[in-house]
């Protein structure tokens, strides 16, 4: 197939503006290498296939399903386990955090109906930052489920966030 793509090359016009080479890249150390001055080389095909691939950060767990989490009791429960055990594995002195999280969360909880979806946006921005801030990576996942609860705009999906957010404090003490 290689071969093909440099015949096709070969009997291509050189374009107005490019030199002798036909290419873009020029001549130079960068420019004789086989794909151009990319590391990695190939050409632009091969972009689409890495469009969202997430440098250095491994794929984290499946996301917490919002329908599982209202109906069902034990799932919850074990997503609270389970976010509290990566915690412990990759981050370290998250309880004074957790627990002004989660007053945020009871506060927002308790807002009057007209208002309790943007105290949710708003606290999914502190969550957010409280992430970035203090490295919590292990909360990526309540960010992902505070957005799906925001985006309903239920009152029993609020309750189980609370429920959930509640869960992960006690287990992490």
């Amino acid at each position: 197939m290689a071969q093909e793509q440099e015949q096709r090359k070969e009997n291509r016009p050189p374009r107005e503006g490019r030199g002798a080479q036909g290419g873009s890249h020029g001549s130079g150390p960068r420019g004789d290498r086989p794909g151009g001055d990319r590391p990695g080389g190939g050409d632009r095909g091969d972009r689409g296939e890495r469009r969202g691939f997430d440098r250095g950060r491994p794929e984290g767990p499946p996301e917490i399903e919002l329908e599982k989490l209202i109906g069902d009791s034990l799932y919850l429960d074990n997503q609270a386990h389970a976010i509290v055990s990566r915690m412990r594995d990759m981050d370290s002195g998250t309880k004074s955090q957790l627990r002004r999280l989660y007053s945020a969360v009871r506060r927002a909880v308790r807002a009057p109906e007209g208002e309790r979806q943007h105290e949710f946006v708003m606290l999914r921005a502190r969550l957010a930052y409280t992430i970035a801030r203090h490295g919590l990576r292990s909360l990526d996942q309540i960010e992902k489920l505070l957005l799906q609860v925001t985006r309903r705009n239920d009152s029993r999906g609020y309750e189980r966030f609370k429920d959930l957010f509640e869960a992960i404090v006690a287990y992490n003490e």
